[in-house]
């Protein structure tokens, strides 16, 4: 279903984004993988190892026009955007008394803001082709709030409204607008983790176990091949929360 389509990947270094994008290459897709400071010529290889084309972007998707150039970039070699999903994040926690305004606009103007811009861009180009898929990661963390991470929590919060936002205005031009909400995600961020800190999590997981960047890979996958799913939040958590 998705042979030869074109998606754009932010944050696609590594991570969860690097999982998605090799997801999609599996099912024929081209790929185009923005990153902000550096990407793996391997990753790269990989990918074109499934028979694909592979473009790869530097850009901050926090700065409105660098989005634009992204999306204009990928629509100048492709000359479309199938798939869109908007995975660029960053973190920086600290308890909420203590957070500077420079770390909560940080982490808004990448998670949210980010997501908007290259959204923004893309939104028009699919809806003159009256097809198209945007998938936004967010997270657990959205929907529960954890200590130590307001500004992050807010941002993917953001993200999930926005979601469904989009998601009634574009559906009458075939587009669908779905979120996918993560919980603990074995990935750099959690591999700096105390041990201690770990086992905690897990132990609020009834699956006992970290989720892998795979999961959410397989979970944008189906959002992408899904025509009928539209402003929903898929939640991939191990069943650390039930909604």
């Amino acid at each position: 279903m998705l042979k030869d389509k074109t998606v754009l990947v932010t944050g696609a270094a590594k991570g969860i984004g690097k999982a998605i994008a090799i997801a999609f290459a599996k099912e024929g897709c081209n790929i185009i993988l923005n990153y902000r400071s550096t990407v793996s010529d391997k990753l790269v290889a990989e990918i074109k190892n499934y028979g694909v084309n592979c473009l790869t972007i530097q850009g901050d998707v926090s700065n409105f026009e660098k989005a634009k150039e992204i999306v204009e970039e990928s629509i100048e070699t492709f000359g479309y955007i199938d798939i869109l999903v908007n995975n660029a994040g960053i973190t920086k926690d600290g308890l909420f008394m203590r957070m500077s305004e420079q770390d909560f606009d940080a982490v808004l103007n990448t998670n949210l803001k980010g997501s908007f811009n290259i959204t923004r861009h893309t939104i028009n180009h699919m809806i003159k082709k009256r097809c198209g898929a945007i998938i936004n990661i967010s997270s657990i963390v959205g929907v529960m709030g954890n200590a130590g991470q307001a500004n992050y929590a807010a941002s993917k919060a953001g993200v999930i409204g926005m979601t469904k936002s989009v998601a009634r205005e574009v559906a009458s031009r075939g587009i669908t607008c779905n979120a996918i909400a993560p919980g603990f995600i074995e990935t750099d961020m959690t591999a700096v983790l105390k041990e201690d800190i770990v086992k905690q999590m897990i132990a609020q997981i009834p699956m006992k176990k970290l989720g892998q960047a795979e999961d959410v890979a397989e979970t944008a996958v189906f959002l992408a091949k899904s025509k009928y799913i539209t402003g929903q939040v898929i939640h991939v958590n191990g069943g650390m929360a039930m909604y």
